[in-house]
């Protein structure tokens, strides 16, 4: 196999690996009751909106983020989880 063609099959390959890890993040759902949490449910508002800018960015960079943007994903998704963790925390206190 020619240079070139090595260089076609491994950027495909690699292609189709960076969409597979895409789909296999799901994006910050929004769970936290705004009614009774309205500054807890703003932040998960924004945890998704950092969330879709970031898989922007990957796609206008085609992928080359050496794993930083993955990884910022990662973290957000559990930002977001510690945020409905808080909002449950806040609503046993209550009681």
């Amino acid at each position: 196999m020619d240079l070139r063609k090595s260089l076609a099959v491994a950027l495909l390959g690699f292609g189709v690996a960076a969409i597979g890890v895409s789909l296999a993040q799901h994006p910050p759902v929004q769970n936290v009751n705004a009614g009774r949490h309205p500054n807890l449910a703003a932040a998960q508002r924004l945890t998704d909106q950092a969330y879709q800018k970031i898989v922007a960015a990957q796609e206008a960079n085609e992928w080359d983020m050496q794993g930083h943007a993955a990884k910022a994903k990662d973290l957000l998704d559990q930002a977001n989880r510690e945020l409905k963790a808080a909002a449950a925390s806040a609503n046993k206190n209550r009681k």
